[in-house]
């Protein structure tokens, strides 16, 4: 296995970047709210892009003024891995497998804002590109190396996920049979993280298993 980089952020990093959420979230909220667009799928677009780069501004200004440390290469995301399309073939393994475990636990029926989100195609780029890649960034770029500096690579996996799937909660009424399997693909994210080392590789896996979720509800759909 691949150790990650032990990071040069800590905790007190952590209580930090945790206080730009929600500034982010109440500027994004007035910044779509100012600008009076009429369709409620295209609103959510833009709150959710505007939110990831405020979010990723403000852990760039941490890095960068406080350690002086190169973002990216930091957080893991580098190319010294190999079989890339393996990694983003095996996000639809996964998200057939995470599908076969959700239904096992017979998980209500939930009205997700994230079906209309899909229904739009101009919303695709989101949840197969830059959702993973955001999510990525924050779960297992940045918090399980400093997780797994303080206890180990395994109960960094599993304390990066459970973050993970609470912030899907929302969208799954939190359902526990959806937050459960949701928390089951965040462990597998985490262990490709640390099998090779790069934040990348979790990012594909991430956009393959989207990007299957994704073409099998158009499929049940149509």
């Amino acid at each position: 296995m691949t150790e990650p980089r032990d990071p040069v952020w800590g905790y007190e990093d952590l209580g930090l970047f945790a206080g730009a959420v929600l500034p982010s979230l109440a500027l994004a909220a007035g910044i779509v709210r100012i600008s009076h667009i009429k369709s409620d799928t295209l609103t959510q677009l833009i709150f959710q892009v505007i939110f990831y780069i405020l979010v990723l501004v403000a852990l760039r200004m941490l890095l960068a003024w406080k350690y002086q440390a190169p973002f990216w290469s930091s957080l893991g995301i580098n190319l010294q891995f190999r079989f890339p399309m393996l990694w983003l073939a095996s996000g639809t393994l996964l998200s057939i497998g995470i599908s076969s475990i959700a239904a096992l636990l017979k998980p209500p029926s939930v009205d997700s804002p994230l079906e209309e989100l899909i229904l739009d195609r101009r919303s695709l780029i989101l949840i197969v590109f830059l959702g993973p890649l955001f999510e990525e960034i924050v779960f297992r770029g940045f918090l399980f190396p400093l997780f797994a500096r303080s206890m180990g690579p395994w109960l960094a996996i599993i304390a990066a996920a459970i973050p993970f799937a609470l912030l899907h909660g929302s969208q799954s009424d939190w359902a526990w049979q959806l937050l459960v399997p949701i928390g089951v693909a965040g462990l597998v994210f985490g262990w490709v993280r640390w099998k090779t080392g790069s934040t990348t590789a979790s990012a594909l896996v991430h956009m393959g298993y989207n990007t299957t979720a994704v073409v099998v509800y158009f499929v049940q759909k149509n």
